[in-house]
């Protein structure tokens, strides 16, 4: 049975825990590399990271960007968002179709 896990900051990410999520609050960069990397060889077929994280961690992210699993999805933090996740949905959609729609 996959799993969804949800990693970034305490603020951010304690929320999905009463959805029934696997949270994993994270504050230094290199636990959540390990982290990132632990979780995709377990059974977590989605995980969504924080901006803020993700943008400490882009050749992490960019490492399992064409795997099927984990599915690697980026939500705004406490901060707000940084608009990494709405353009790599671009991206994604212009690779898709051949023209950005978005």
């Amino acid at each position: 049975m996959y799993k969804i896990g949800v990693m970034g900051d305490r603020d951010s990410v304690m929320g999905f825990q009463v959805l029934g999520l696997d949270v994993f609050p994270v504050e230094q960069v290199d636990e959540a590399r390990q982290l990132l990397h632990k979780l995709a060889r377990q059974d977590y077929a989605i995980l969504y990271l924080t901006e803020q994280l993700a943008a400490s961690l882009e050749s992490e992210v960019a490492h399992y960007k064409d795997d099927l699993t984990p599915a690697i999805i980026l939500i705004p933090g406490k901060e707000g968002t940084l608009g990494i996740g709405m353009k790599n949905v671009s991206r994604a959609v212009e690779r898709a179709i051949g023209a950005d729609i978005l």
